[in-house]
């Protein structure tokens, strides 16, 4: 999305795939972990479980809860007081940009492939993937906005230990109308148009484009569905249909009344953004179990990538005010939603480098957004694992901290069920039973 179409809740209110193994790192084979908490949310209950104990042997989850006890010779990590819940899932990522808020309309519109090549470009995505995984986020669905394949290149280096990153979900490139999500282009400039996207025209190239996608390695197929150009009811259920065929699943970038009927008519799996969207269409997604995915932000962070930089406290108050009643707007939007019964997944359209903040650290300020909704705590975890797992297709993987799934797990000093801010204060990750990051065992 071009920086623009960030501001679009603000500007609209004033005009008025399949169940994949997920990746992991190399996981630890040799005995059995022990990790004591302070307190362990069953976010599936919705209680914090005192004094519990998680069990680990081969990177996967044997045993956990406040009666588990810790077999002799176990290596033991003491997280003291520490509240202990299930990695992030942030199901809608974008870890091969990384652009300038100030410039980002000019790269989008290509300057990103003339001046960076794929092999850089990789090697910027190992890095957000990395900032991702310390910050807490331990799987991801990448869609899109990665060059070609690209994406699936950072999920198998991560996959085989090359590089440290978060499970990924990813799409390859994405199906779009005709001209993708530039801009202008000249006549040359359309050249780079399928670097990043496939444009389809007829229900004969969206099949092709959706076989093409799964050729190229991917594990979810990613639509834009309206641009200047919105694609067709018969091209989106042709999409829908050969994904869903072929056992994959389709996110769907979908913005105002038309666009967002036509993808939940078609029987996409979630919608991305939906700033705008009708309540008939909020029923029918919920109907479906079609999730939304809400690219929220609070005010500080699109103040903080505004065009040109806020420098006097005159424009910044101007600018605070105009996007606080866009924000207004798209929080009732996904009050609505909820009101409506429609499943929400979180996603952070994360593509800015936000001054002062990793990437990981940025994108965990849609929860602040989320609260700001009126969405309660618990809510907002239960987005952020198990709905978020459920999206990927990986519930029986991810998502909570029971027998069987993976050891994914991080921990925070206070109590998330009461105050959502605690996520910002991650300070121990653990992924496959791998530690990731530790500044809170006891020594």
């Amino acid at each position: 999305m071009s920086r623009m179409q960030r501001l679009v809740p603000a500007i609209l209110f004033l005009l008025s795939a399949p169940a994949v193994a997920a990746a992991a790192l190399p996981e630890v084979t040799a005995g059995v972990t022990a990790v004591k908490c302070g307190h362990l949310i069953d976010v599936r209950a919705g209680t914090s479980l005192a004094g519990a104990v998680i069990l680990i042997e081969n990177g996967r989850i044997t045993a956990a809860g406040p009666g588990v006890k810790i077999p002799a010779g176990a290596r033991v990590i003491d997280l003291g007081a520490a509240t202990v819940l299930p990695g992030l899932i942030d199901a809608h990522t974008h870890l091969l940009l990384n652009l300038d808020a100030a410039k980002a309309d000019e790269e989008l519109n290509g300057t990103v492939f003339t001046r960076m090549d794929p092999a850089k470009r990789a090697l910027l995505g190992a890095g957000m993937a990395r900032e991702m995984l310390e910050a807490g986020f331990t799987a991801v669905r990448d869609l899109g906005n990665s060059g070609t394949n690209g994406d699936v290149a950072l999920r198998d280096a991560i996959h085989e230990g090359w590089v440290m990153g978060p499970r990924m979900e990813v799409s390859t490139r994405a199906l779009s109308p005709v001209g993708g999500q530039f801009g202008g282009l000249s006549l040359l400039g359309r050249s780079l148009i399928p670097l990043e996207y496939v444009e389809v025209t007829g229900t004969d190239e969206a099949r092709r484009a959706v076989r093409q996608a799964i050729f190229d390695g991917a594990t979810v197929i990613k639509v834009i569905v309206n641009t200047a150009i919105t694609l067709s009811p018969e091209e989106m259920k042709a999409i829908v249909d050969e994904a869903h065929r072929n056992g994959l699943k389709v996110a769907a970038h979908a913005i105002g009344d038309e666009a967002t009927r036509i993808a939940a008519q078609a029987g996409v799996d979630s919608i991305e953004h939906a700033y705008t969207v009708p309540d008939d269409v909020l029923r029918l997604m919920a109907e479906k179990k079609i999730y939304l995915v809400p690219t929220d932000y609070p005010a500080e962070f699109m103040i903080a990538i505004s065009d040109p930089p806020v420098r006097t406290p005159e424009r910044e108050k101007a600018l605070r005010a105009e996007l606080e009643a866009g924000i207004a707007a798209s929080a009732s939007r996904l009050a609505r939603a909820i009101k409506a019964g429609v499943p929400v997944a979180a996603g952070s359209d994360e593509y800015f480098a936000v001054p002062g903040q990793t990437r990981g650290q940025s994108a965990r300020l849609i929860f602040r957004a989320y609260a700001g909704a009126g969405m309660k705590p618990l809510d907002i975890l239960r987005a952020a694992t198990l709905n978020a797992a459920d999206l990927l297709g990986w519930q029986k993987q991810l998502g909570s901290l029971e027998p069987g799934k993976y050891a994914d797990l991080i921990a925070v000093p206070g109590d998330p069920l009461a105050d959502i801010k605690e996520l910002d204060k991650v300070g121990f990750v653990m992924k496959g039973g791998v530690v990731v990051r530790d500044e809170m065992t006891k020594r």
